[in-house]
């Protein structure tokens, strides 16, 4: 049988439903990454996730994590990713795989190896190219077996691969073509579960191509508390709907305020993300534009979700329970409901931030009417709507502070095996049990008033406590007094029992089981207390070093002879490198003035004869450092890598997918030429060639400093003409349009050179200069109201060279470490260490009485800490001070987790290699506070 044709009858996608073995489901999926949760650790974290009701788990699988050197694979230990399949289907969840390649997710590179960024010629990633799509392919010829081997069709639990991940973002020329190669890859390999393609900012189009047997789904990540969310997510919806697929959002926020709004759209899945914290382990983190725009991704990868990394449950966990039960208690019902556009319901009322009401036709008969208090205090209101012959309103019902209620109204209790219907409800009903002689249904409530109406023939009077029964004509009302459990039992004609149970919504949020005779089983949720287990008193051995003198086990890169380049063409791909290069300066009297570093990302700290001038973090661009006239006969550069870019943006050089690291050379500067002044402009913007005849003399353009023209237009164009003449004696020119903003094109001679980048705007003039001989600058400059021109400056100077550079990774730093620790000396906390000075921090530890680890929170400033934990890196951290410190996000800036299974006979060996990188300050470290998980 065809493996496609048979996964149709196995997952099966249409504009109504998601439908597994036959069954119409709600996917409530939570993120789990297993590469960064360590493998000893999984089967809980699957197991947490299970019981807090989610019955699915999206996972990514990060090419660069498998194949961290070119060729060379590895599929162990954390890396087994097989392994983790097997484990999420004995946990008895769905699991949607997102292989890539490229994934975001916040890890270096997004996954893609970025030795793929040194490939000549110029590989095009994530694009229609044959020779990435080459590379492609033998990446899933490696992942993609591991994952037909645990489709559902094979007896695991994938049920969707989603191919690539957001690509409306990038800019792909030809998605269509990319993502039928990937398609047709997937197939080729035997994938017969369908295959889908996230959009991140809505572009079903440019994400998937719309191509064939490739389902679009929708990533939305609004404010919670987005009046017009609804409205926005209904008209994908209906664009999707049209194509007969459901609405799948494969990513949102974690709250699930947010996704109880998602679920009155229709949503059939709903994917908060990073609902599983956890940690990225030796050199994975990411650079992105989460900063102004520069920003470093933490070691801790916590956006708050229900599960800490150390696998804590938080209060969010409560609030997943009572979503699950919600969908369970309506099971094919809700998972085939459609929303209604015809808008018959509206809120009476304290309206001001209530969103909707948005209604969700159930399958079978019946609504569940969604109102959402978009605000931070309580109101009171009333919905208006068709409830048959019986009421057009529900009555007066509180709705809390920042919640969502779904309401149900004229729903068939025959959906639970009784005769009658409930016609509507003020309490949101959470829970639902058939037992073998009736059914009980669980409602919450808030306030100390509602109703719940219901058309039911009893025999005999019910039972009731904690709540009045009224018998109007046709039906029972049941009105509620805000007790903390109240319920009502009645006895129907055919012998079975038919139970109402009503709580307080704290009381929901810990229920566990629900009873035919009105009782129940709650438990409460305890929050994790962090003293459970004492702190040891560590016993602290330090030892210091130069900053610029590269580890005795460093592996050289580059050799003297050789020519400089960016480290993923010396292959060199994470960690560390150290550079050292001759200053040059031709004459004895030339007086060094700065140095100029080209392209440099991501952590640069900069000597100059073994003295410390600071810590950069350029982002890719170049930056001038001045050295205030003294005298140098080299340089030297300790550059970390700290992550590749995980999106793609075009403010920085280092946040574009591909983006180079390292260094792209130095230029000693001798002198420094400010041009900001007497700039010919041609308040037309008509840009003519020198040789042209003019329309309007050129000696008549009036003179001004640059970009100082100021104009009646908006947007004003101006362009501007200077000469200048090079000096004979350096060997290398740059230009600097310093704080200029603006769009601007340059021109040297008559020769376009092209946009100047505003972040970015240093020009390499040596292309174009004749020592000696006038150069003409021309720039077109293009504004809106407001923006400075800045200041133009002119370097020169004599390039650097001879550069040698030695680099190491984890293994080699880690060889350091044990090669330092024999000259450690018994050291004591706080600690200062001076500028620019580096040194290693050595500890052992116990784990804690229960086996789980600590949490370690440092204390300082101006100091970098990478943190080993025997032989990995647990954590990066960057305390704050110094100019070059970045934006630090994605968790804790300050904290690191030693997981409890990774202790060997009960200890383990903290080495930690520290750097001062505050240039104007030591660096302080003032604790490091251990704390029980």
């Amino acid at each position: 049988m065809n493996t496609r044709v048979e996964s149709e009858s196995v997952v099966s996608l249409s504009g109504q439903a998601v439908s597994i073995h036959g069954e119409s489901v709600i996917l409530l999926c939570a993120s789990l990454f297993y590469f960064r949760v360590p493998s000893e650790l999984w089967k809980e974290r699957l197991d947490q996730v299970k019981e807090a009701g989610y019955n699915c788990i999206d996972v990514y699988f990060p090419w660069n994590f498998h194949e961290p050197q070119e060729g060379k694979w590895d599929f162990n230990g954390m890396r087994d990713a097989e392994k983790f399949l097997q484990l999420a289907s004995e946990a008895g969840l769905w699991v949607v795989a997102r292989p890539g390649p490229y994934i975001c997710s916040e890890w270096d590179g997004g996954a893609l190896p970025s030795y793929l960024y040194a490939k000549e010629p110029f590989v095009r990633i994530r694009n229609n190219d044959p020779a990435y799509l080459q590379h492609v392919a033998r990446w899933y010829a490696q992942i993609l077996p591991i994952l037909r081997r645990h489709e559902v069709t094979s007896g695991g639990s994938v049920i969707l691969v989603q191919l690539e991940n957001e690509l409306d973002f990038y800019g792909c020329s030809d998605p269509s073509g990319y993502m039928a190669a990937l398609r047709d890859m997937a197939v080729a390999h035997g994938l017969s579960v369908p295959l889908i393609a996230c959009a991140g900012q809505g572009g079903l189009l440019q994400a998937s191509g719309l191509t064939d047997g490739v389902v679009p789904t929708c990533n939305f990540y609004p404010d919670d508390q987005d009046p017009h969310f609804e409205k926005k997510v209904l008209h994908y919806r209906h664009v999707l709907h049209g194509m007969n697929y459901p609405l799948l959002v494969t990513e949102t926020n974690r709250s699930h305020y947010l996704l109880r709004r998602l679920l009155s759209t229709g949503t059939k899945l709903l994917g908060p993300y990073l609902q599983v914290s956890g940690t990225n382990f030796g050199f994975t983190n990411a650079i992105n534009n989460w900063g102004k725009p520069l920003a470093f991704l933490t070691s801790d990868y916590d956006f708050g979700g229900m599960i800490s990394p150390e696998g804590h449950l938080r209060a969010e966990a409560q609030e997943a329970k009572l979503l699950a039960r919600l969908i369970r208690a309506y099971g094919r019902a809700i998972a085939e409901a459609e929303p209604d556009s015809g808008g018959t319901w509206s809120v009476q009322g304290e309206t001001e931030g209530v969103f909707g009401p948005y209604v969700l036709r159930l399958q079978g008969g019946g609504e569940l009417i969604f109102v959402t208090n978009g605000e931070d205090r309580a109101k009171q209101i009333n919905l208006l709507g068709d409830m048959g012959a019986h009421a057009s309103s529900t009555g007066a019902l509180t709705l809390s502070a920042s919640r969502s209620l779904a309401l149900p109204v004229n729903v068939p209790l025959s959906l639970w095996g009784m005769p009658g219907q409930l016609i509507f409800s003020t309490a949101e009903l959470y829970m639902a049990g058939q037992q073998n002689d009736g059914t009980v249904l669980a409602f919450h409530t808030e306030g100390n008033h509602g109703r719940i109406a219901l058309a039911i023939e009893a025999v005999y009077a019910p039972l009731a406590q904690g709540m009045q029964v009224i018998r109007r004509e046709g039906h029972i009302e049941l009105l509620l007094t805000g007790e903390e459990t109240a319920y009502c039992r009645f006895e129907l004609k055919d012998g079975r029992r038919f139970t109402v149970i009503v709580t307080n919504r704290l009381k929901a949020l810990h229920t566990e089981t629900i009873n035919l005779d009105g009782t129940m089983t709650a438990s409460m949720f305890q929050p994790k207390l962090n003293n459970s287990d004492p702190s040891p008193a560590l016993e602290w051995q330090f030892v210091s070093g130069e900053g610029w003198k590269p580890p005795l086990q460093a592996v050289s890169a580059l050799t003297d002879e050789a020519k400089l380049d960016f480290l993923e063409r010396l292959g060199i791909y994470r960690g560390y490198a150290w550079y050292e290069a001759n200053v040059n300066l031709i004459n004895a009297d030339d007086q060094l003035r700065g140095l100029l570093i080209r392209q440099a990302s991501d952590v640069v700290s900069l000597y100059a004869d073994g003295t410390y001038l600071g810590t950069l973090t350029p982002g890719g661009a170049s930056v001038f450092v001045p050295v205030d006239g003294r005298d140098a006969k080299k340089i030297q550069a300790r550059v970390e890598i700290w992550g590749h870019s995980n999106f793609n943006d075009l403010r920085l050089p280092a946040l574009c997918l591909p983006s180079l690291k390292g260094i792209g050379g130095v230029t000693a500067i001798t002198a420094i030429h400010d041009i900001t002044a007497n700039w010919s402009v041609n308040p037309s913007g008509e840009r003519l060639s020198p040789s042209a005849a003019t329309k309007i003399d050129e000696a008549l353009w009036p003179v001004v400093g640059f970009g100082s023209w100021l104009s009646a237009d908006h947007p004003s164009q101006q362009v501007f003409r200077k000469k200048f003449v090079p000096t004979a004696k350096p060997s290398a020119w740059i230009l600097h349009f310093r704080n200029l903003q603006g769009y601007a094109q340059l021109w040297v001679n008559g020769v376009e050179v092209g946009s100047i980048h505003p972040m970015d705007a240093f020009i390499d003039l040596k292309p174009y200069v004749t020592p000696g001989q006038e150069l003409q600058l021309e720039v077109h400059l293009l504004r809106t109201m407001g923006q400075p021109g800045g200041e133009v400056v002119i370097y020169e100077g004599v390039e650097a060279s001879t550069f040698t550079v030695a680099a190491a990774e984890e293994a080699e730093l880690k060889a350091e470490a044990d090669h330092r620790i024999a000259s450690a000396a018994p050291g004591h906390l706080p600690l200062s260490l001076d500028s620019g000075k580096t040194g290693w921090l050595f500890a052992a530890i116990n784990n804690s009485a229960q086996g789980k680890g600590w949490r370690v929170r440092a204390a300082g400033s101006g100091l970098k800490l990478t943190v080993f934990m025997d032989e990995r890196i647990v954590g990066r951290l960057w305390l704050p001070g110094g100019t070059g410190r970045p934006t630090m996000t994605g968790g804790s800036m300050n904290s690191f987790y030693l997981p409890g299974p990774w202790f060997h006979d009960n200890q383990a060996q903290l080495s930690i290699y520290l750097e001062a990188a505050d240039e104007q300050a030591p660096g302080k470290l003032e604790s490091l506070e251990v704390i029980s998980v």
